[in-house]
């Protein structure tokens, strides 16, 4: 067997066979490293003993699986020298999944698959849930999850924080005493043997949110919400959101386009001023596509509307030639919800409300989609913006308000229609 160098923090989480085990890991620290060598440790450790053992890891999606597999497993079984066999397969349950396998020669066998509630079912095995706290819909994962240890197989949890919203957090932060639970910030890593410039890295970084959840492991419920309640509480209004406010000024439209799992959601701004009034929300959930369109042609008979921005990914293509057609093309803007496209939208509505140039109405359904965006930063430094679907939608009101808002600041690119100051006197002495 090939020597594996494991830093302290890394042996005692390696050494420690509890049936529930669950660690709060820092970023980078090794965390899947270490467990995915335990796991083939166990299965080597059955091999010896004459057994076979079966292990499920879950990811938060496929190319993270598919590292646990190629980065971990495979790696920990060249170094044991272990005969393997990988089989690649598809998955289906409401949708369909890549699955990856590891096959030992005596039958044991290593699972690893995106999470969700379809891909924990079905299995009677060891579970490894890596950074679960990043699972979307993290507790019916869980519950679909548990009954397939429930035979005396053991369940491993690890992740960096995200927010108390979530089962990873629950379970960390519960005052029961069968979980084995273990904390590595990045202090204790490096004090341990981890080569890291704690230092340079935080500066680099340059984000004290990030570096107290990712790093210094701290429970932070705002740390990744874009906009924090007490912003959005700022602006709200309760004239605002009322049609009959409407004083026959300017209107800027944004609509996000949904029509199965998401809303379709209209959101109109009067500009008063300075200030950007929310004058109507209009929420469709599985509406036809004539339906839509139908309240689109309400709002432009019922408001002066200057410009419309639509969710052209996907399904809004039709729908924003339509608009295009029926209102004009320089009045209608289609937006590619492309990563840079959303971190711009997302920069400008932030702005906007930090500046009080913004009034919405008071209502919990607006301010829960507008505090759900999350900025979550990926393992390339690169920022995407997203937000856990639920019951309510995917956020659907806030891209429909930062649409909006994208249509106040952004100029007309048509042709300008003028009228010369000499053609106007002309007309007031009746000569046209």
């Amino acid at each position: 067997m090939t020597a594996i160098t494991l830093y302290p923090y890394q042996q005692t989480w390696f050494e420690n066979k509890c049936r529930f085990k669950i660690g709060l890991f820092a970023r980078q620290t090794g965390k899947t490293f270490t467990t995915t060598l335990e796991i083939v440790d166990d299965c080597m450790e059955a091999e010896a003993q004459g057994q076979r053992r079966r292990w499920i890891i879950l990811s938060r999606g496929e190319r993270q699986a598919r590292e646990a597999i190629d980065e971990g497993v495979k790696r920990h079984c060249q170094a044991y020298g272990a005969a393997i066999k990988e089989l690649s397969t598809q998955w289906r349950g409401e949708a369909t999944y890549r699955s990856l396998e590891v096959h030992f020669s005596n039958g044991s066998r290593i699972t690893a698959l995106p999470a969700n509630p379809d891909t924990a079912r079905g299995f009677s095995s060891n579970v490894f849930l890596d950074e679960f706290a990043f699972h979307q819909d993290s507790r019916k994962i869980w519950r679909a999850l548990f009954p397939v240890i429930s035979a005396g197989h053991r369940i491993v949890v690890a992740s960096t924080p995200n927010g108390k919203g979530n089962k990873f957090y629950d379970i960390m932060t519960s005052a029961d005493i069968i979980w084995y639970r273990q904390v590595t910030d990045i202090y204790k890593a490096v004090a341990d043997g981890l080569q890291r410039n704690i230092e340079e890295l935080r500066t680099a970084l340059n984000d004290p949110d990030a570096w107290a959840q990712e790093y210094e492991l701290q429970w932070l419920t705002e740390a990744s919400a874009w906009l924090d309640y007490d912003l959005i509480a700022s602006c709200e209004e309760a004239d605002a959101g009322d049609p009959e406010g409407y004083q026959g000024g300017p209107c800027y439209v944004g609509m996000d386009i949904g029509r199965r799992r998401d809303l379709s959601v209209i959101w109109v701004d009067e500009q008063v001023v300075d200030v950007l009034w929310t004058r109507e929300v209009i929420r469709m959930r599985r509406a036809t596509f004539e339906a839509q369109d139908t309240e689109l042609a309400r709002v432009f008979d019922q408001y002066d509307v200057k410009r419309l921005c639509m969710d052209q990914t996907g399904m809004g293509e039709k729908m924003v030639e339509d608009g295009q057609r029926r209102y004009g093309e320089y009045r209608v803007e289609g937006v590619l919800f492309t990563g840079p496209v959303k971190l711009d939208l997302a920069n400008r509505i932030k702005q906007q409300f930090q500046t009080r140039a913004l009034r919405i109405p008071i209502e919990q359904d607006i301010r829960n989609a507008h505090h759900a965006v999350k900025k979550i930063v990926t393992a390339a430094g690169n920022a995407r913006f997203d937000a856990v679907r639920s019951d309510q939608g995917h956020a659907d009101e806030f891209w429909a308000h930062a649409l909006a808002v994208h249509a106040a600041g952004t100029p007309t690119t048509g042709p300008i229609e003028y009228e010369s100051l000499s053609k106007r006197r002309f007309a007031r002495k009746g000569a046209w």
